[in-house]
């Protein structure tokens, strides 16, 4: 997966505000901060401090100054820390298979975004022979109906790569 080719296939705008919920080491953030520009954010959540830590290093290293680094545990109740309401997207990626809480995830990420806000979620193709087992994976229909109950509409699929599937969601 390109992260820069993914994000083609999302509309990103300068000035927005954006969330990379369980951001790991800063894959998509680092691209994701470059299209907002320097008057947008890009808020990197994730649980683990090594990890932001090492998109901390990484801004260092590009000279980025838009992103914001969260310690949270997106499976809890305002477990992200961000301001309700407050942003223009939300991406997951590489996240859901982890969790058993699924739901409670989505509904972290509505709970943050604008009315006229996107979820953007890239998930592992459930036939690929790269990645977790395949018990973990969620399919692109489950994802769709779990999505469904938190009140998401499906907007657009797209093509993540060979191994990967992608779903926007608005509200």
């Amino acid at each position: 997966m390109k992260p820069e080719e993914v994000l083609d296939n999302i509309d990103i705008e300068k000035d927005m505000k954006v969330a990379d919920f369980g951001c790991g080491a800063g894959y998509f953030t680092i691209p994701l901060a470059k299209r907002v520009g320097e008057n947008g954010v890009v808020y990197a959540v994730d649980v683990l401090e090594p990890a932001l830590e090492s998109v901390r290093g990484r801004a260092r290293i590009f000279s980025i100054l838009n992103i914001e680094t969260l310690r949270g545990n997106l499976e809890k109740d305002k477990g992200s820390g961000i301001e309700a309401g407050s942003l223009d997207m939300v991406l997951l990626a590489n996240i859901l298979f982890q969790s058993k809480l699924k739901n409670d995830i989505l509904k972290e990420a509505k709970r943050v975004l604008k009315k006229t806000g996107k979820i953007v979620i890239i998930e592992w193709n459930t036939d690929t022979p790269l990645g977790p087992g395949t018990g973990y994976r969620i399919s692109k229909e489950n994802l769709k109906d779990l999505a469904k109950e938190v009140e998401f509409v499906l907007e657009k699929e797209f093509n993540a790569g060979s191994s990967h599937y992608g779903l926007v969601f608005s509200l």
